[in-house]
Formats: C-alpha cells, structure tokens, sequence
C-alpha cells in the first residue's frame, strides 16, 4: 500500500518544518510527499523547494496564481500517483505510527476512508483538548456535524474522481467534500485514537468565526442546494455542535 501526502503550503513557513518531519518520521515508508505551493509571494519558495533536497519522497509543486488550499489539494490530488491519498496542514502534525496504524485499520475492515481523534494543540504543542472519533459516519451524521479532521484522514485514491474534488471556498471545503461523498454511501470510519495534532493559530482562516458561519451557510445552501430556511436550520445545528465541543 503506497500513500501520497498533499500539502497546501500558504505562509507557514515557522511550522512546516515540523509536519514534514513527522511524515518522514513514520514508521510507514512507502510514502511521497506532494507540497502544492499556493503563495503569489515567492519570498518562501526557495525555502520551500529546498525539502526537495532533504528526501527524494518530496516533490513541490508550484501553482501560477493563488487558488486557495482546497483547490490546491485538488492539484495534489491529480499529481499523485499512490493508492491512497492521506492530507497533512502544514501547520499540524502527525504521531510516528499514525500511517501504518491507519492502513492497517483500513486493510483489516475493508475499507475505503478512516479518520482519526486528534488532539488541538497550541503553537508551543500544548494540548488544549482532544476530538474522538465516532466509530462510523454517515449522511445523517454528517450533514449537522463535521467530526472529521481533515489532517487525520486516509482515502482510497479512487474514491476521488473527477466528480468528487474539493471546492472552491475559503473554508469548510472539507466539509463539503466529505458531505458529496456521503451521499454517495461511502461510510468514514473512525480510529477514536489521537494520532494527529491540530494547531490552533489564531491568525488562520479556520479561527475566523464570522468566515466560518458565512461558509458554513453556502455549504448547505449552493452545495447541497437546500433553501435559504433549510439552509439557516442546519447552520444553527451545525453552530451549536461547534459550541458544545468548545
């Protein structure tokens, strides 16, 4: 089992040198590592591009124009040439037996998409709290309540085709995904163990309450294409699920 890593890089260059390095960490080999370079700002690309240098598994790939990391994934996405596909922030990290843990998992279930618990740390690693990880999403799960972290999951490559891609939205694009293929009746299986970090940055688009109610409105309104009352009614629910696990 062979697994391509996408990395959206955006200004993170105080932190992606630790999520490389808990790639490269793993006790799971068989990997290579794709970082999409989505700033117009060139000023870090050589830094960047240098990772290439540190291990053959690395390739950056530089867009022409700022496209967003959503559509940046997109790109790693169609560069990629493993079985399955597996999505690191460049500003999170991963524990070292994170991957083989995981295809072990979904080898033994036959499955196609796991995620994991994680814990959200703060900029010095200190553990803030802990998301678990239900054993078994659906649609109905899913559609009040986003529970997956994007950093924890691992799916099948062909899963992903040209119809099923993240898109452009400046955040919950996610989300939006993992709702599209849900109702395709593909289940995410949960691993309720925390082997991912997730950084909390207060700087960052996802910390941004006003963006996140604003995108979290066109999910349900120009994704799933409910109406403006639908639309507000899931938005309450999936608000107030964000509020309970503050």
């Amino acid at each position: 089992m062979s697994v391509s890593v996408i990395m959206p890089y955006y200004k993170k260059r105080d932190y992606i040198y630790e999520s490389i390095e808990s790639i490269l960490n793993q006790t799971y080999k068989n990997f290579e590592i794709l970082i999409i370079y989505d700033d117009e700002d060139i000023y870090d690309y050589s830094f960047v591009k240098d990772f290439e240098k540190k291990d053959k598994r690395i390739k950056v790939i530089k867009n022409l124009k700022n496209i967003g990391a959503g559509l940046s994934r997109n790109v790693g996405i169609d560069k990629s040439k493993n079985e399955f596909i597996a999505f690191l922030d460049c500003d999170d990290t991963w524990k070292k037996d994170k991957l083989e843990f995981q295809l072990n998992f979904m080898k033994e279930k036959d499955i196609d998409i796991s995620f994991t618990a994680y814990d959200i740390v703060d900029k010095n690693r200190n553990i803030i709290k802990n998301r678990e990880a239900k054993n078994c999403l659906e649609f109905k799960d899913l559609i009040s309540s986003c529970d997956i972290g994007l950093s924890t999951v691992v799916i099948k490559r062909s899963l992903l085709d040209n119809k099923y891609r993240f898109p452009s939205i400046v955040t919950k694009e996610d989300y939006v995904l993992w709702l599209e293929l849900s109702k395709k009746d593909v289940k995410f299986y949960g691993i309720n163990r925390p082997l991912t970090q997730w950084k909390k940055l207060n700087n960052s688009l996802s910390s941004n309450p006003f963006q996140k109610i604003k995108d979290g409105f066109v999910v349900y309104n120009k994704y799933m294409k409910y109406n403006i009352f639908t639309s507000t009614y899931y938005l309450l629910r999936l608000s107030l699920s964000y509020l309970l696990k503050m």
